[in-house]
């Protein structure tokens, strides 16, 4: 590793400011390799470089077992990461500090190198355990630690759902979900904790065994719920798909009508546009007419123009910002896009929506 054809052999990025920041996209994408060359190849060149991490998680002077230690290991369950204590760090210090199983593995290796490639004195040569690698003052910004345990606890159940639908899109595998079953049960959450979960999947039942309001569509009846800050408190409003429009985009109107104030049975969309929409989505070949987020949205923003009301519920979208939502079906991508758009938070059962013919 430590010769022209390991550290030596990428290309050399000659650099002038005293730090340089190395980002990528996520783990295993090569960035301490990257450092480590450079490094190598510095001191080659006589330059004195050295090498730090700034890894946020999991926080190393919090305990073992805080959620949101946990919730690092929830994030990275499809690796298979698991944090640890550091026995490098406590056997230098006699500290307990958290750290991570592949920066722990990999620590013994990267110091024989750091040994072989500086002298005893190097600055470089003083780390004596891969937490002392890390940059990390996360800890001190928790000012109140209940709501950073309960909002881990929170996205560890935002990643169960995750990895669910990874696995029924076939990009995970079941011992990416035996690792969240465990995590789940360590925590203490189970997958209706989250609130707007239960909500969503009785909204499916409901439009299910409601047909006289012509809910459901072709046989296949999905629920959505979006979790609202009014004021002090918070709403669950409810969506049903139909004919018409996916649970989701029903989900969404429902909303904003509720941040404006108007009647649940206020009609935001005119039926001109809606028909419009309709034809445009045959000309372009589909053969449902239902609509998704994206479609009403547009129809929304088309309504508006003549409409005081609808122009106050396109207003009002921006209030969904950082909202929990979740849906019982696989969401299509005119769905979530425009979710994610307006930053809502979303989870799905991932069921797969298949038509009665």
């Amino acid at each position: 590793v430590l010769s022209d054809e390991g550290y030596g052999k990428p290309e050399y990025v000659p650099t002038e400011k005293k730090i340089v920041i190395v980002t990528a996209p996520g783990p295993g994408s090569g960035k301490m390799s990257f450092a480590m060359s450079q490094v190598y190849q510095d001191r080659k060149r006589g330059i004195t470089s050295g090498y730090a991490k700034f890894e946020t998680f999991p926080i190393w002077n919090l305990e073992l077992e805080h959620p949101v230690n946990t919730a690092y290991e929830a994030a990275t369950a499809d690796l298979g990461d698991f944090n640890q204590v550091d026995p490098f760090h406590l056997s230098a210090y006699g500290v307990t500090a958290i750290n991570y199983n592949r920066d722990v593995e990999n620590f013994a290796i990267l110091r024989r190198m750091i040994e072989k490639m500086v002298g005893p004195d190097d600055p470089l040569a003083s780390y004596r355990s891969p937490t002392d690698m890390g940059v990390n003052m996360a800890a001190e910004g928790i000012i109140d630690d209940e709501a950073c345990r309960e909002a881990s606890r929170q996205e560890i159940v935002r990643r169960y759902f995750r990895y669910n639908r990874d696995f029924v899109e076939g990009t995970t595998g079941r011992e990416t979900l035996r690792r969240m079953d465990v995590i789940m049960a360590k925590v203490g959450v189970k997958p209706d904790d989250r609130s707007v979960v239960s909500p969503a999947r009785r909204a499916a039942e409901e439009a299910e065994k409601d047909k006289t309001r012509r809910k459901g569509h072709r046989g296949i009846y999905c629920g959505a719920a979006i979790e609202l800050v009014v004021g002090d408190g918070t709403i669950i409003t409810k969506g049903k798909n139909s004919p018409l429009m996916h649970a989701e985009s029903a989900a969404i109107l429902n909303a904003v009508k509720i941040l404006i104030r108007l009647p649940d049975d206020t009609l935001l969309i005119s039926r001109p546009v809606i028909d419009s929409m309709i034809r445009l989505k045959r000309i372009f070949g589909s053969s449902a007419a239902s609509l998704d987020v994206k479609e009403v949205l547009d129809a929304l923003a088309a309504s508006s123009v003549a409409d005081e009301k609808a122009r106050k519920c396109i207003e009002a979208l921006a209030m969904l910002r950082g909202c929990e939502m979740h849906t019982t079906h696989m969401l299509n991508n005119g769905d979530e896009a425009p979710l994610k758009m307006l930053g809502i938070n979303v989870t799905t059962d991932a069921k797969i929506p298949l038509p009665t013919l």
